[in-house]
Order: structure tokens, then C-alpha cells, then sequence
């Protein structure tokens, strides 16, 4: 909205890239002030141990297949926005106002949830946001216009924040008992699970340059999305494996077990 208010007011001689440069030093202060905050905490750095490992618990490459497809969509859910509001739209600041309201809406929904809300609720909770996707990229490719873009972009602002708040606290209870139970650091597993991310974001992303490239830029931006929302979407019932078999693992009476 700020970018689209220094073209519609005259700010700063209609010159856009004048509010981007203060934009992007706004971000870094935020960015300076959160590591002043960060610093100054009383925190304690892990001890030291081995964290690279080439062998898992297999609930373990479960759970690696699930950050990779949540890696496919990640491209898409940064870029995506953007990339079709220059399309179809015309400018970068055009839905600024929207994204802000709805951004405000999902943060007010965000805190509801997490107040009342159980554990028992996350597959729910996963399965919305990746619903909202899918509903959200079926605009897109049904409509593919200004108002395709529009309902795009409200169903991924509600999206994203129910699938982070349902997906890392899945991570973190595999983290947890696998930790226990191979008697490995945590920082293992958060390592690891960010090969599997990065699996998932260079398969989403190439099939994205190979239909832009072979195809037309127009056919990757209105239908790619909605095939990755529909892979996206068969994450729901990986995860329901994992948290079945991760509260079987932590109720099991065998003795953990090491390396």
C-alpha cells in the first residue's frame, strides 16, 4: 500500500524505487533491532555434539517426505503473488491495502486458534490451509484476471498461517521423541529437515522453469500452481502417519536407542 501511495500521491516525485529503498531500510532495521533484543537475552548456547548423521528411525523419512512437500509450494507462495499481480494487475502495490487487511485478519485468526485449539486439532487445522490453497489456486486458474489474483492472494494470506501453525508443531513433537529416542542432538534433525525442504522447493521450482520454458510463462503462472496445490494437498495424510506413528514411538516401553 506504501508503494502504491507514492504513485497515487506524488510522494517523492511519483519516484517508486525511493519508497522501496526506505522499505527495504525499514526491514533491516526491524531485522537490527530483533538481533539487539536476541543478543541481549539470557540464552544459552547447546553443548557441543555431532549433528550429521546419514541414517534415521524411518518416522524420521516420513517426516523428511513431508517438509518436501511443503518445500514444492514454498517458490510458489513467495513469488507467485507477486509475479501475477505484474500480470494481470499491473502493479506491485495495487492489492497492498487488501494484503494488509487480510494479513491483520489472519494474525487475529492465528491467536484464536491457538487459544482454543488442541493438539488433537492440527490435521484439521493442516488441512484447511492446504484446502484454502488448492481453492485459492482454482481462482487463479479458472479466472486468471485481476479478481482470479485477488481471491488467490486472500485464501493464501488465511492459508499460510494455518499450515505453519499446525506444521511445526508436528515437527518439533518428531524432533522431540526421535531426539529421546535415537539419543541425538535436536539440531540433527532441524538440519536434516531443511535438505528436505530444499528437495521440495528445487522440484516445485524446476517444473515452474520447464512449463515457462517449454511451454509459455502463462501456463506455468495459471495452471503449475494448481498442481502443486494438489500434491500440497496429499500432505494431509502423510502427516496423519506421522503423528500415528510418533505417539506409537512415544508410548512404546523398549529401551531407546543409540547410535
Amino acid at each position: 500500500s506504501f508503494i502504491a501511495a507514492t504513485d497515487a500521491y506524488d510522494w517523492f516525485n511519483s519516484n517508486v524505487n525511493v519508497a522501496y529503498y526506505i522499505l527495504t531500510g525499514v526491514v533491516f532495521g526491524i531485522t537490527f533491532l530483533a538481533s539487539l533484543l536476541v543478543h541481549r537475552g539470557g540464552f544459552q548456547n547447546p553443548a557441543r555434539s555431532r549433528f550429521l548423521y546419514f541414517k534415521f528411525h524411518k518416522l524420521w523419512y516420513k517426516m523428511l517426505g513431508l517438509a518436501s512437500l511443503k518445500g514444492i509450494a514454498q517458490g510458489y507462495i513467495v513469488t507467485a503473488p507477486v509475479m501475477l499481480i505484474m500480470k494481470l494487475v499491473g502493479e506491485e502495490g495495487a492489492l497492498g491495502v487488501i494484503q494488509s487487511i487480510a494479513a491483520l485478519l489472519s494474525a487475529l485468526l492465528l491467536y484464536l486458534l491457538g487459544r482454543v485449539t488442541k493438539p488433537e486439532h492440527r490435521i484439521t487445522i493442516f488441512a484447511s490451509g492446504l484446502g484454502l490453497f488448492v481453492l485459492g489456486a482454482l481462482f487463479n486458474a479458472t479466472l486468471f484476471s485481476a479478481l482470479g489474483v485477488l481471491l488467490f492472494v486472500l485464501c493464501l494470506l488465511f492459508a499460510r498461517p494455518l499450515l505453519d501453525l499446525a506444521y511445526f508443531p508436528i515437527q518439533l513433537k518428531v524432533i522431540d521423541v526421535l531426539a529421546k529416542w535415537e539419543q541425538r542432538n535436536e539440531f540433527t534433525y532441524i538440519f536434516n529437515h531443511e535438505l528436505g525442504l530444499y528437495v521440495g522447493r528445487l522440484l516445485g521450482c524446476g517444473m515452474f522453469i520447464l512449463l515457462a520454458w517449454y511451454v509459455s510463462d502463462t501456463i506455468a503462472l495459471r495452471y503449475a500452481l494448481l498442481v502443486i496445490a494438489i500434491i500440497q494437498f496429499t500432505s494431509v495424510f502423510v502427516a496423519r502417519n506421522i503423528l500415528h506413528d510418533t505417539h506409537q514411538l512415544e508410548a512404546s516401553t523398549g529401551a531407546p536407542q543409540k547410535d
